[in-house]
């Protein structure tokens, strides 16, 4: 019955926030928008790191190998959540907003003793935003003009993963994601006494394809690896521009569908490690590369450039033996860097953050509520950029049942 009622809320946060999932981060204005972190599990508490953890108590949605290790008649399901306060500071002007996100809903299951099947339906990015009054530079210009912008929409991601053990120590995997969405943006542009306005809907849809593995050196250390394949996102556009200046207004395009540059998604290369010490303390560490530089391809206002992520996480949890709710309670804390891979006016926009968080055990299986709190920040202030700071608070309810097992009878 408990598990039904936090079921309950949690579809109701996912329904709402399908109809209103927002990012409002001005850096949305860029590419396809600003990414979405869908940590399953305790991923969020432990920096989203977890390259190397296997999937035999949640759904681990960072390596496909994982599923490799789900036990037998164990079937997941895990949901989440985000509450984020943010407040947006430049040189000149401070604001707060604040906003809740749907995360993920995911199923997975074991397909024979050795191989796991898993199912994602998330969010990838989001392209809501507004901002008004933004100087930037003209190029090969000392001028500024000024942009004032409104965005809404994003991009869907429909996640299949599989993976197979193949031997006691090694585990593969691989998953095909399929991104499909659509932005809409109006954008004005006003330079001394000329001002040009640009209403844009653009849709996207595409396919990308992740390798995983992962490997047991021994009972207490994993590493892990996984690659994600560049690709190209398809794009086409419907578009409307109206110039004013003083000869008049001039409607230079009228509703007008075209195809446009494709957008293309990088190389992603990621490593990871996973060491269990004495006393149940858990120590992850990841490290991925994109290969933006590879895509050849850049913003009108900032290029894409290579980037790298860190990630490192510590849990601690007692031992089984022991039968007290709270001592059943696992701890977790984490650290993430991103140098991003935007880069406005040769400055790139790095994003850091802390975490810590509960794993909340819900009768006598692996069921769990995920609680965790981050503090981080993203961009700074100054050089045509602005620094966000904000707080969040994940909520994941990872479900784990049993099932297809015949009743005894004595």
């Amino acid at each position: 019955m408990k598990n039904k009622t936090l079921l309950g809320f949690f579809f109701l946060l996912t329904l709402q926030s399908f109809s209103q999932s927002i990012s409002s981060s001005p850096y949305s204005l860029y590419g396809l928008g600003s990414t979405y972190d869908a940590d399953f599990g305790s991923n969020a508490s432990i920096g989203s790191s977890g390259i190397a953890l296997p999937s035999n108590q949640y759904i681990n949605n960072l390596n496909p190998a994982s599923l490799g290790s789900m036990y037998l008649n164990h079937f997941m399901f895990d949901i989440g959540g985000k509450a984020i306060l943010t407040s947006y500071e430049n040189s000149a002007n401070k604001e707060n907003r604040n906003n809740v996100q749907f995360s993920h809903i995911a199923v997975a299951f074991p397909v024979t003793k050795k191989s796991g099947f898993s199912f994602a339906l998330k969010p990838y990015s989001s392209s809501t935003y507004k901002i008004s009054n933004l100087a930037l530079p003209i190029y090969n210009s000392s001028d500024y003009y000024t942009l004032d912008a409104t965005g809404t929409g994003g991009l869907n991601d429909v996640d299949f993963s599989y993976g197979y053990k193949i031997s006691k120590k090694l585990s593969l995997g691989a998953s095909m994601s399929y991104l499909f969405g659509s932005t809409s943006d109006d954008k004005t542009y006003t330079i001394e006494n000329s001002i040009t306005s640009i209403y844009k809907n653009t849709t996207y849809n595409g396919a990308r394809f992740s390798l995983g593995t992962q490997f047991a050196l021994d009972s207490t250390l994993t590493i892990g690896s996984t690659i994600k394949l560049p690709t190209r996102i398809n794009a086409s556009k419907v578009e409307s521009v109206t110039a004013i200046n003083n000869s008049g207004t001039t409607t230079v395009e009228s509703e007008e569908a075209s195809d446009v540059d494709n957008y293309y998604m990088p190389l992603e290369v990621g490593f990871g490690v996973s060491k269990r010490f004495k006393n149940n303390l858990n120590l992850t560490v990841d490290y991925g590369r994109s290969f933006w530089n590879g895509t050849n391809q850049s913003d009108l206002y900032g290029d894409f450039t290579n980037q790298d992520k860190f990630a490192i996480g510590f849990s601690y949890s007692k031992p089984k033996t022991i039968r007290s709710y709270f001592d059943r309670i696992k701890y977790s804390t984490g650290f993430n860097y991103d140098t991003g891979y935007l880069e406005v006016d040769n400055n790139k926009v790095k994003n850091m953050s802390l975490s810590l968080g509960v794993s909340l055990p819900l009768e006598n299986t692996f069921s769990a509520l995920n609680i965790s709190y981050s503090y981080g920040q993203k961009g700074s202030v100054g050089n045509g950029l602005i620094k966000e700071n904000y707080h969040k608070i994940s909520l994941n309810l990872s479900l784990d049942g049993i099932w297809f097992i015949k009743r005894k009878i004595d």
